[in-house]
């Protein structure tokens, strides 16, 4: 493991593919943006051979070729694959967003990878939101190894790097977070940089030196032994103190000698088993060179040291109603089990979905079962269907390379899935089955958005639907209160993201509103109101009286009506019509257009006339009665107050109690959690929150989680309640 010497040519110009789960590795990188995690990948495709020295694949474009949003926006905004080749072993690259809007993306990386390359730079350092996704994999026991990028920064320092990591990532056993390599430097520059050129291998005791373009290996000079002495004595103790030989401690303390080749396959299952956490170094390769600082090492690391997806345990699955299944195996003959990862159009092919294929084999043109996935409250229905899969294919830049199979433990893309969406079960049709899906980031960004034109308009409603289907973060809101159309997206980068897409790839163009939220109207003191509907026009006029009380209730009444007229003042077969006549006022609301709820409406007396009373007059009147109630009355406006959860690390705590303050919110009581957070509940009007997404990222360097649901309704302070009722009047409301 990044000990060894040699050749591993690549698979230039074709596609990768595997025969058996064991030379298969699938790795995620994690990263904050910026780190250099798409970089890095480039950086391995050119080691193995994927791509020229020029970047580019040799049937066309460029690996970096993936999206236009990114190329405009300058980062990654999506999950992508890159498969290579080394030394036999297919591994599967997923290279995923660095910024906090994209987390799903990056948790659907984590679910398609059976380890995870955490990428660091030296010049940045580790944010929280890293921290963040580093205890998301210990949890789960995701086998992770460190890699420190930009070593050529201005005052980059290797060491001092590699204490951050141990400081941040270590835990209780920073021991187990240790560097197999140490950075060599070059000459200094004119501007007194000293360049990595090389490295020197901990347990080998070897010098593998980049600097001419290729890497090669040599002896240390007697110098430089002495540089890696207390690293080396600190690494095997390391790797000691994670072997599953309990004697092998006993005797390096006894000064044996222990095998170099020992101490590298007990690092190897230390990794696979994600209790030991190397660290490494690596640079893009200098103009006209093939090996970039550390590629090799970090390729012989993925393919010896992380584990197989024989070693990894699968998802628990279900058939589609609920019943249990014994767990599956990773095996290529076994019932097949696949799932959509990832979700998206090509411009050529259509949709194409990434899939992760845990048991069985998946082949082209052969019938499946779709079953999904539980985020109706998203827009996404549940389904159980049969589809046609397509072709399979293995994605590189923007060319699709035709694969015949994909076998348990692979990874590909399949076309023409038209039903399937990201997080649902491909399993046989004859042998249907559900996995358990993976956790989804809520979001809780609300964006309000409406067509920009009758054209757009006639487009919006598909537009969205496939908006939605490739992405299941994002959720669809038709609010039957505020009559818009409301996308929730993670953050601002979201929903630009977002929009874009609806543009570009779908041709809808669309305009952002305010976003409404769902208030409501209420009697603060009882009141009286009579409803006069009297009309001649020739023929039979229109003729009904009625007079109501209408007292106001608790919250959570909504309208009660009640019955009290006594001798027959108003006919038996129209009193439903005037309850219908009130409650259709009701919902039109009487003060600022919004619903009325919480009051009893009582009938006390009426006339009719026999031949001029009628069902829609009494309606009429009923709803001219309760609007002049409304107008001798004081009408409260009632707002929707959330129940928020917050969890922030303890040194945000106060910085965020003070912005809930400063909302209206009511601090209802903190607890204190593992690892240092504490957990927030409050209360707050709804109008008060609806950017608190990006607003808690920034109080919280990015991590800050909350979660919010509807409590109530209450009232809203008077002033803002004027002003709300000025701007009705002013829109004509």
């Amino acid at each position: 493991m990044g000990e060894k010497t040699g050749t591993h040519p690549g698979a230039a110009g074709r596609a990768v593919t595997a025969d058996r789960p064991s030379s298969v590795r699938n790795v995620v990188l994690v990263g904050h943006s910026g780190s250099g995690k798409t970089t890095l990948v480039e950086a391995l495709a050119l080691a193995t051979g994927a791509v020229n020295r020029a970047g580019r694949v040799e049937d066309g474009g460029c690996l970096s070729d993936y999206d236009e949003i990114e190329h405009r926006q300058q980062r990654s905004v999506q999950l992508s694959l890159v498969p290579v080749e080394w030394g036999g072993i297919k591994i599967n690259l997923l290279d995923t967003p660095g910024y906090a809007d994209f987390v799903g993306e990056l948790r659907a990386g984590l679910r398609a990878a059976d380890a995870a390359l955490f990428v660091v730079s030296a010049a940045d350092g580790v944010d929280g939101a890293t921290r963040l996704v580093w205890d998301e994999c210990a949890a789960v026991g995701m086998p992770r190894a460190l890699v420190i990028t930009h070593l050529e920064a201005a005052r980059a320092d290797f060491e001092e790097m590699t204490e951050t990591c141990r400081a941040a990532f270590g835990g209780d056993d920073p021991d187990a977070v240790l560097p197999l390599y140490l950075p060599l430097r070059g000459a200094p520059g004119p501007d007194g940089h000293a360049p990595v050129t090389g490295l020197i291998g901990l347990l080998s005791q070897r010098v593998f030196d980049y600097a001419g373009g290729e890497r090669s290996d040599s002896e240390p000079t007697a110098d430089q032994l002495p540089l890696i002495e207390e690293a080396r004595n600190r690494l095997i103790e390391g790797i000691i103190a994670e072997s599953e030989d309990e004697t092998l401690m006993d005797r390096y303390l006894g000064g044996a000698e222990i095998d170099v080749k020992t101490l590298i396959e007990d690092l190897e299952k230390a990794v696979a088993r994600g209790t030991f956490h190397p660290v490494l170094a690596a640079a893009p390769a200098t103009d006209g060179a093939r090996h970039g600082l550390g590629t090799v090492e970090l390729l012989e690391l993925i393919t010896g040291g992380f584990p197989t997806p024989l070693e990894r345990e699968n998802p628990t699955v279900t058939t589609p109603q609920g019943a249990p299944r014994p767990p599956l195996a990773c095996d290529p003959e076994g019932p097949l089990a696949a799932e959509v990862v990832k979700t998206s159009s090509d411009p050529y092919v259509g949709r194409l979905s990434l899939v992760r294929v845990f048991s069985g084999t998946l082949r082209p043109d052969e019938t499946v079962h779709v079953s999904g996935h539980g985020l109706e409250d998203r827009g996404h229905e549940d389904h159980d269907v049969d589809e046609r899969v397509g072709a399979l294919s293995a994605p590189f830049g923007k060319q699709q390379r035709t694969l015949p199979q994909a076998i348990a433990g692979d990874l590909a893309c399949v076309a023409k899935l038209s039903r399937a969406e990201t997080g649902d079960t491909l399993s046989a049709k004859d042998d249907p089955l559900l996995m358990e899906p993976w956790v989804m980031p809520d979001p809780l960004l609300p964006v309000a958005i409406q067509a920009h034109s009758k054209p757009d308009e006639d487009k919006l409603s598909q537009g969205l639907a496939r908006l939605v289907a490739e992405d299941p973060t994002m959720r669809l809101e038709q609010n039957q209160d505020t009559h818009q159309v409301v996308l929730w997206c993670l953050g601002e980068a979201h929903k630009d993201v977002a929009l874009e897409r609806l543009r570009s790839r779908y041709g809808v163009q669309v305009d952002t509103v305010p976003h409404k939220v769902s208030l409501r109207e209420t009697f603060a003191e009882k009141a009286g109101g009579r409803g006069r509907h009297v009309k001649q026009s020739g023929g039979h006029g229109q003729y009904a009286i009625c007079e109501i009380e209408v007292e106001p209730l608790p919250g959570g009444s909504g309208i009660e009506f009640v019955d009290k007229v006594v001798g027959g003042a108003v006919p038996r077969q129209f009193i439903p019509s005037v309850e219908k006549g009130v409650r259709a006022q009701a919902a039109r609301g009487v003060a600022a257009g919004y619903p009325l709820v919480d009051v009893r409406v009582t009938l006390l007396d009426g006339k009719a006339h026999s031949v001029d009373s009628s069902d829609a007059a009494f309606q009429t009147a009923g709803a001219l009665a309760l609007r002049e109630a409304a107008a001798e009355s004081r009408i409260d406006l009632l707002e929707p107050v959330v129940e928020v959860r917050v969890l922030v690390a303890d040194e945000h705590v106060g910085a965020v109690m003070s912005d809930l303050s400063g909302r209206r919110g009511r601090v209802m009581g903190t607890e204190q959690s593992p690892g240092g957070l504490t957990l927030i509940k409050a209360e707050i009007p709804e109008i008060e929150i609806g950017r608190y997404a990006i607003d808690l990222r920034s109080l919280s360097h990015g991590t800050g989680r909350f979660s919010r649901s509807y409590a109530r309704h209450e009232p809203m302070p008077r002033q803002l309640a004027d002003r709300l009722r000025e701007q009705a009047a002013q829109n004509g409301g």
